[in-house]
Formats: structure tokens, C-alpha cells, sequence
């Protein structure tokens, strides 16, 4: 047994160093292209000449939008954090605790959902936001990311809330709390976990999307990070690889720090949110 033990050990960590060489060799080859003078890809990691001009030039409006299209971004996903949190909490706390027609289908509806990627819907919403004439607007883009948010995280919520006792319910409701001061001051302070990965998860969505952003945005002083950065490598003759590098590292730095300031919640939250559906 002892032996069979280190040799499952010796397996595990032989499986983490490669999932870790696979994941921070390309952070450091963009870590090391952004501090690399001229414009090209290199295959060093550690430039011989390292420089941090291409961060200030991605500031230099002269050159790019940068900054705007951080600013756009920030906005964009600190706006559909709330509104995810607010309709998603909800959403799972209807789910968990009470029983209605059509409850049933409704979550095989959401499991259908969360299995279809947006980009399959792409024309249905070409045409949903050309009616409602939400084309090159900010709205657009949040309810989109918010609306996509609702089934899968849904199923997160609800299997969180189903781990907190029924009887703070009912305690509660005999002391003469109604529904909305049960979820807001007893249920939801519990859920702190899972608001925080639902809280990260999208926020995260703003910077990771480009197919519904270069959809719906059109204007250059409306664009976020991950069109902005696209188009800044994708003209012919201009292919500044180093400046979209530092733009992409840059573009980390608000999900790295979210993610410290919830850290704690992160363990808890994912593993007791899938204990029961």
C-alpha cells in the first residue's frame, strides 16, 4: 500500500507539472513578447533587451483607443456582474424553495440552454436587436451577457441554496419576515460563495467575448478590449503583435484582483454548489 501511495503521488504531481508548464508557458511567452522591442513575435520568454514602452503607448491616444476601450470594458462588465448576480439569486432562490407549475420543464429548459452557444443564435439576435434598435449601444451587450448567464449559473445557485436549511425559512417567516427580507438579510448572506464565483464568472464574460461584441458594437469609441485588440492586429500592413500583448496583459489585471478579493470564497463556493440539483 505504501508503495502503490507514492506512486499515485509521484503520478499526481507529475500531472500538475505538466498542466502548469502548459498553462504559464503561454502567459510568459505574452508576458515576454509585450516587453520585447519592435513590433514582431519572438520565441523568447525573456527578451535580452526588455522594454516598457508599448504600456505607454497602448496610453498614447495618438496611437490607440486603449484606454477608451478599457474604460468601455470595465463599465460593461461591472454592470452585467450586478445584473447577473441580481436576476441569477433570485432566479435559483425561486427555484430552491418554492414549488410551481411548470417548475420542472423550466429547468430542463435552462439544462437545454446552457448547452447551445450563443454563437448559434447569432442571426436570431442580429434581427431580436435590430428591432428594438439596440445596434452599437452598451445595453445591447449587457443584456445579452446577462440573459446568457441565467441558465447555466441557475443550476449553480439553486444547488447551493438547496444545501441551506428549509427551517431558517420557515423561523424566519414565523417571526413575520416576508419573502424578499428572508432572501435579502437570511438566505443570501449564506450564499456569499456562490455570489462570488457567479460575481467573477461574469464579469469575466466582457473581456473574454468577441463574436457579440464585434456584432453589436460598430462604432470605434464604443468597442471593448477584445474587439479593439483584433482589430489592432488584424490590419494588413500595421501588426503591432508587441502592443497587443501588452494590451492583453493589461487587460487581466481587473479579473486578477476581483479574484484575490473573493479567493476565499472560491472552494466553498464551487464544491457545495454542486452537492444537490
Amino acid at each position: 500500500m505504501r508503495k502503490q501511495n507514492r506512486i499515485n503521488m509521484a503520478l499526481s504531481y507529475l500531472i500538475l507539472t505538466i498542466a502548469s508548464i502548459i498553462i504559464v508557458y503561454p502567459l510568459l511567452w505574452v508576458v515576454g513578447t509585450s516587453l520585447n522591442p519592435g513590433k514582431s513575435i519572438t520565441s523568447d520568454i525573456f527578451p535580452s533587451n526588455p522594454t516598457l514602452i508599448h504600456y505607454f503607448d497602448l496610453f498614447d491616444a495618438t496611437q490607440t483607443d486603449y484606454g477608451m476601450w478599457y474604460l468601455n470594458t470595465i463599465k460593461i462588465a461591472v454592470i452585467t456582474m450586478v445584473v447577473s448576480v441580481a436576476l441569477i439569486t433570485l432566479t435559483g432562490y425561486i427555484f430552491s424553495r418554492y414549488r410551481f407549475v411548470g417548475r420542472k420543464n423550466s429547468l430542463i429548459l435552462f439544462l437545454v440552454l446552457q448547452m447551445v452557444p450563443q454563437f448559434v443564435a447569432i442571426i436570431a439576435i442580429y434581427v431580436l436587436l435590430n428591432m428594438l434598435q439596440l445596434f452599437d449601444t452598451h445595453l445591447a451587450l449587457i443584456l445579452l451577457y446577462a440573459g446568457g448567464a441565467i441558465p447555466m449559473n441557475t443550476y449553480l445557485a439553486k444547488g447551493y441554496f438547496d444545501t441551506i436549511p428549509k427551517e431558517l425559512d420557515e423561523a424566519a417567516r414565523m417571526d413575520g419576515a416576508g419573502h424578499l427580507r428572508i432572501f435579502w438579510q437570511i438566505i443570501l448572506p449564506l450564499a456569499k460563495p456562490m455570489v462570488a464565483v457567479i460575481a467573477l464568472f461574469n464579469f469575466m464574460a466582457p473581456f473574454n467575448d468577441f463574436i457579440l461584441a464585434s456584432l453589436v458594437l460598430r462604432s470605434p469609441e464604443k468597442q471593448t478590449l477584445a474587439v479593439g485588440l483584433y482589430n489592432m492586429v488584424s490590419e494588413q500592413f500595421d501588426n503591432n503583435f508587441t502592443l497587443f500583448a501588452a494590451g492583453a496583459v493589461l487587460s487581466a489585471v481587473p479579473i486578477v484582483l476581483l479574484f484575490f478579493a473573493f479567493q476565499r470564497f472560491f472552494v466553498s463556493g464551487l464544491t457545495a454548489g454542486g452537492t444537490k440539483g
